[in-house]
C-alpha cells in the first residue's frame, strides 16, 4: 500500500508542480496559499495541524512566500506568543491567476481515475491520515 500511495503522490505532485511552475510556485506552496484564503488568519500551529506537519517545517515553507510578499506572518495583538499567517493582496492576486491551472490539473487527475468514486478515495485517504497522527 505504501508504495502505491507514494508513487501516486509523486505523480500527482509532478502534475501540479508543472501546472504552477509558470507562477513560480510548487504544488505545496499553492496548497498553503489556498489554506490561507479564508476570512480569519490561522495560527502557525493551526496551519501545521491542518497539514499534519510540525510548526518548524511549516515556518520554513512559509519563508519563501513571505519573502515574495505573498503571505504575512505577524504576532497576534492579544497574545504575542501566537503567530498569525495571512494572504497578502499580492498573494490573493497570484492565487486568482493560479486557479485556472489548478482546475485544469485537477480535472486531468480526475480523468486519469476514469470516473472512480472520488469521495470513497478521499474518505479512505483521510482515514489513513487521521490514524497516522
Amino acid at each position: 500500500m505504501c508504495l502505491h500511495v507514494q508513487r501516486a503522490s509523486r505523480a500527482i505532485g509532478r502534475m501540479f508542480d508543472d501546472a504552477f511552475r509558470p507562477f513560480g510556485l510548487n504544488n505545496f506552496q499553492f496548497a498553503l496559499l489556498m489554506l490561507l484564503n479564508r476570512p480569519n488568519a490561522p495560527t502557525i500551529g493551526g496551519l501545521a495541524e491542518d497539514l499534519a506537519m510540525d510548526r518548524t517545517t511549516l515556518t520554513a515553507n512559509l519563508k519563501p512566500l513571505e519573502r515574495r510578499g505573498l503571505v504575512s506572518v505577524r504576532r497576534d495583538s492579544k497574545d504575542a506568543r501566537v503567530k498569525l499567517v495571512t494572504l497578502t493582496d499580492a498573494g490573493n492576486a497570484l492565487l486568482a491567476k493560479c486557479v485556472p491551472q489548478w482546475r485544469s490539473a485537477n480535472e486531468s487527475a480526475r480523468a486519469r481515475l476514469g470516473g472512480k468514486d472520488l469521495p470513497v478515495l478521499y474518505s479512505g485517504l483521510n482515514l489513513l491520515a487521521v490514524g497516522a497522527s
